[in-house]
Order: structure tokens, then C-alpha cells, then sequence
């Protein structure tokens, strides 16, 4: 008879010295591990762009046809994902069966248990100053912001 599978979710929320929340390891990740898929309602593009999100905490992950899914609203623990300049997870985006666009989650190296999941948000802050997005991520070689490296 072969061994149980072990379903049980690798991960669970709980306080960040990053930022608020965040999602910590509770059992060691294999790197290439299938985290989660980022949840929450989805704004079609139009909607998105007419929507004015709260820039203080936002739970927002935007896709590449302009549409934006918002973790805040029906999301999962994912939306807890903190960033890292030097992250152990990466965010991808996919196409599901019926062509709708979602953003899954895997592990980039092998995580041990208790160490938080993190992600490099990258985010787009066009002509803004990358001062005004800090980073508290503490990795050595911080750049310092949130904000997407200019290159």
C-alpha cells in the first residue's frame, strides 16, 4: 500500500515582522512547489481603472490584459504574501480552462519551516518616486523599495 499523501497546506498566516501579516512555512516547501492561487474578486479592466484603491493596504494583484484581482475582497491567505527583494516565491500568471486569467504561486527554492513566504512585488509605480514605497524586507542587498528596478 503506498504512503498517504500529505495534503495538508504547507503554510499558515500569522504575525510579519516585515509587514503586518504574513504567510510562514510550516513544514519544509520543495523549491518548485505549487503554493497557492491568489484569490479575490476580479475588476475587469474598465473597473480597475475607475476604481480608487486604498494605497495604504492594498491586497491587489494586477494582470497583464489591465484586469485586477483584489485579495481584500474573497481572498485567501495568499493575499497575505509580503514582499522580499530577495524572494523565495515567485507569482505567475496563467490561463485557466475557459481563458480567464489567474496568478498562482511557487516556491523558487527549497523553504524550511518557519520561514515567511515571500514575494518580489515588482510594483509599477510609473513616474512616482520609488522613495515614497519603501521596502522593509531586511535581505541583504535591499533596494530599498517595493517598487519595480528600473533596467
Amino acid at each position: 500500500m503506498p504512503p498517504a499523501t500529505d495534503t495538508a497546506s504547507p503554510y499558515e498566516v500569522n504575525d510579519s515582522t516585515v509587514h503586518g501579516r504574513g504567510v510562514f512555512a510550516v513544514q519544509p516547501i520543495s523549491r518548485g512547489r505549487h503554493i497557492g492561487r491568489y484569490l479575490g474578486r476580479l475588476y475587469r479592466a474598465d473597473e480597475a481603472e475607475a476604481r480608487d484603491w486604498n494605497h495604504a493596504l492594498t491586497h491587489v494583484f494586477g494582470l497583464s490584459d489591465g484586469s485586477v484581482i483584489d485579495g481584500a475582497e474573497a481572498g485567501n491567505a495568499m493575499r497575505y504574501l509580503n514582499h522580499s527583494c530577495a524572494p523565495n516565491c515567485v507569482a505567475y500568471e496563467v490561463s485557466d480552462e475557459a481563458g480567464e486569467l489567474r496568478i498562482e504561486i511557487e516556491a523558487l527554492r527549497r523553504i524550511v519551516s518557519g520561514a515567511e513566504l515571500t514575494l518580489d512585488y515588482g510594483l509599477d509605480i510609473g513616474d512616482n518616486d520609488p522613495a515614497d514605497y519603501p521596502c522593509r524586507c531586511g535581505a541583504r542587498g535591499c533596494r530599498g523599495t517595493i517598487a519595480a528596478v528600473a533596467g
